[in-house]
This record gives C-alpha cells, structure tokens and sequence, in this order.
C-alpha cells in the first residue's frame, strides 16, 4: 500500500507540471517573444485574409460542386 502512495504522490505532480509547462510551450509558440506589435498585426491579418479566401472558396465550392465519379 505504501509503494501506491508514494507513487501517488510523485507521478500527479509530475503530470501536472509536465501539462502546465506543455501549456506555457504551447502557448508561447504562437507568438514568439520577439515578435513586434507591428509583426504580430501582421500576422493576425495574413491569418483573417485567409479565413476569408477559404470562406469565399468554400461557398463557391457550395454553388458548384465538383464532378463526382459513381
């Protein structure tokens, strides 16, 4: 029973810093720490421009569908 303790007690709070620093990777990847203001508005709009194509492409897609083999 001691062992399942001990084991309890180490691995959780090793699992929880390993998630909470995979996190803090994670998050400081979509935005590197060098990156300007002007950069990082740069990017939020090339990001926009291209949900907006894909918006455009999928509704033309929608009109006209493609040719589908049988």
């Amino acid at each position: 029973m001691l062992p399942v303790v001990i084991v309890a007690a180490v691995v959780i709070p090793l699992l929880v810093i390993a998630f909470l620093a995979r996190r803090r990777s994670d998050d400081a990847g979509e935005h590197p720490s060098t990156e300007t203001p002007a950069e990082r508005r740069r990017t939020e709009q090339e990001f926009e421009d291209a949900e907006r194509y894909e918006a455009e492409w999928r509704e033309e897609q929608h009109r006209h569908p493609p040719d589908t083999v049988p």
